[in-house]
């Protein structure tokens, strides 16, 4: 333990980080990968290393390199995936079931044997086994007590791809298809110059809530809080640590490390009406939001995108490399929180540029007047691209909707799962360019309008009850009908609604169905640390705003699944 701890964390910096395509490397740190490191170093040209421990390494986006190291380094591994992975969702969740340790351990386990023999010829030989799908946490300790030994093992043999994948391989064609965005090299040419991460803010309790009246009271409190602090820190003669100063109480403050920085330097705050936006907090779930940089812990480029209120704009967001959950695309026109889409990506049609001095309150929309300069995204190179490929009356627009149609494709989705979930997604040529045009127009229309379309037409079965109408439309929490019945959801006490197509739940968002972000979202929750209550209820004057909203993503999960089933094969041109 001593000489783990002392181990310097360079040594893996050095040979594991380099080899790394990711951009965040931070988990090449976690102490199980030092481990590995240091036991490698210890047995030197001849022995043999065995850990149970995190098994994210098998698969993870981050851990290519630290692949690459093992097989250079060892002439025989055997790993023995024993799953178990509690942070992903839907039906990949389902099949990691339980962990070998048992609920308290949300990660990937793994028993991985390595071998250093100095008579071994040629590559590493590695040795893989998946203990399988849907398996209990006894169902798991069965198989690995019956096993014995790796004798008792049956395993796979499997050889490393030129990306260091080890399960789930890449498709090599991928990358013969043109870059969704690359801010790595500036000599590839991709469709969009530019993209960001969601807003995040580290104080969602605070900065969010469907009550527009209720977040600027918040805000309000809590930026009160924050002057106060400042002004009892500069009375101090000698001031102690700004850490051992604060007052970290959670019900009147939400501290990160950017506000600790600035009451260092004695900075105010106000709170600005102008911050106040409307903003996307998961898939169909509008919140207002405090978008502002003083308060948000990162807003990445989505001042770029959304200088003002009253600029709209368009994003196709994705979820971001490396996700646990399953992957999606979804457009909207309003600011995406970081976890929109599982910490997304989102592609921008335009971006803003205020010019110095110039005032853009007043701006109506997307337009170059007031100081605000308008720029696209998609290049002009781009454009002749696709004209050159496939017809000279091609827009940029419709460039636009052609990888939103593309990225729904659920045939694209299933051939490149391994890439989409390791690197940002590249867009093939298709053999039919306006079907996925127009069919990405189609889904941006039903994905962005979804609050006015028509209701499905479900039953709703109500206690007929003279009370007020925000009485008996009230959501508390939603359930589905007795016996996990999809068909039914029990919206409240007076109302139930039936017949929902079983097929609409095939709309399926981040390993989640579209119907079920809406049923989730749409509760009534209070914040363990701040207290702060957010009820979904207080996000439209219409008493029947959540009932409707319920139907017309029913109707929108069926036009969805229309459209892309109807989509035609990618037959991709070279």
């Amino acid at each position: 333990h001593r000489d783990l701890h002392s181990f310097p964390t360079r040594r893996s910096s050095d040979l594991y980080a380099k080899y790394s395509t990711a951009t965040n490397k931070n988990s090449l740190y976690d102490s199980y990968i030092r481990a590995f490191r240091w036991a490698s170093d210890r047995v030197g040209n001849n022995g043999m290393v065995c850990f149970v421990s995190n098994g994210y390494f098998i698969d993870g986006n981050t851990m290519d390199g630290f692949r690459k190291c093992l097989t250079d380094d060892f002439s025989k591994i055997y790993c023995f995936n024993l799953r178990g992975n509690a942070r992903g969702s839907g039906e990949q969740r389902k099949k990691e079931k339980d962990n070998v340790f048992g609920q308290g351990t949300r990660t990937t386990i793994a028993i991985t044997l390595l071998i250093k023999n100095p008579e071994h010829k040629g590559s590493c030989e590695l040795l893989y086994k998946d203990i399988g799908d849907y398996l209990t946490q006894d169902e798991k300790i069965k198989i690995i007590t019956d096993a014995e030994s790796i004798k008792g093992i049956e395993w796979s043999q499997i050889t490393p791809n030129s990306n260091n994948d080890w399960i789930n391989q890449r498709d090599p064609l991928f990358e013969s298809f043109i870059p969704l965005g690359d801010k790595e090299d500036d000599a590839i040419s991709s469709i969009f110059e530019t993209y960001s991460m969601g807003l995040k803010t580290n104080r969602d309790a605070w900065t969010y809530n469907f009550s527009k009246q209720d977040l600027e009271k918040n805000m309000k409190r809590m930026i009160g809080f924050y002057n106060a602090q400042v002004e009892e820190f500069s009375s101090l003669k000698k001031p102690p640590t700004v850490e051992n100063f604060v007052n970290n109480d959670p019900k009147l403050i939400s501290w990160s490390r950017g506000l600790k920085n600035d009451l260092g330097k004695k900075k105010t705050h106000k709170f600005k009406s102008t911050s106040v936006y409307e903003g996307l907090y998961r898939p169909f779930v509008k919140e207002w939001v405090y978008f502002n940089k003083d308060f948000n812990d990162m807003v990445y480029q989505m001042p770029k995108f959304f200088p003002n209120r009253e600029t709209r704009n368009l994003l196709i967001c994705i979820n971001g490399v490396g996700s646990s959950r399953e992957y999606s695309a979804l457009i909207t026109d309003l600011v995406p929180n970081l976890h929109f889409l599982h910490t997304g990506q989102c592609f921008p049609a335009n971006v803003f540029k205020v010019e110095e001095g110039s005032s853009n309150a007043s701006l109506p929309g997307l337009g170059l007047d007031d100081g605000i300069l308008k720029k696209e995204t998609i290049s002009d190179p781009t454009l002749k691209i696709f004209r050159s490929k496939y017809d000279p009356k091609i827009q940029k627009e419709d460039i636009f909707y052609y990888c939103y149609g593309v990225l729904c494709s659920p045939e694209y989705k299933k051939r490149f799962l391994s890439n989409l979930w390791k690197m940002l997604p590249r867009i093939p040529f298709v053999q039919d360019f306006w079907a996925f045009s127009e069919a990405g127009r189609d889904l941006a229309k039903w994905h962005l309008n979804y609050e006015s379309i028509k209701p499905y037409p479900l039953e709703e079965v109500t206690e007929e009850k003279k009370i007020d109408p925000k009485k008996h439309f009230r959501v508390e929490e939603m359930k589905f009908g007795k016996g996990d019945d999809k068909s039914t959801i029990i919206f409240n006490s007076f109302i139930t609604l039936k017949g929902i197509p079983l097929e609409a739940y095939e709309y399926v968002l981040s390993g989640r169905p579209a119907i079920e972000w809406i049923m989730e979202r749409y509760c009534v929750t209070r914040d363990t640390d701040s207290q702060i209550e957010n009820d979904p209820n207080d996000w439209s004057d219409d008493p029947r705003y959540i009932l409707d909203l319920v139907k017309r993503i029913v109707t929108v999960s069926l036009e969805t699944m229309k459209i892309v089933k109807a989509l035609p094969p990618l037959n991709e041109k070279k």
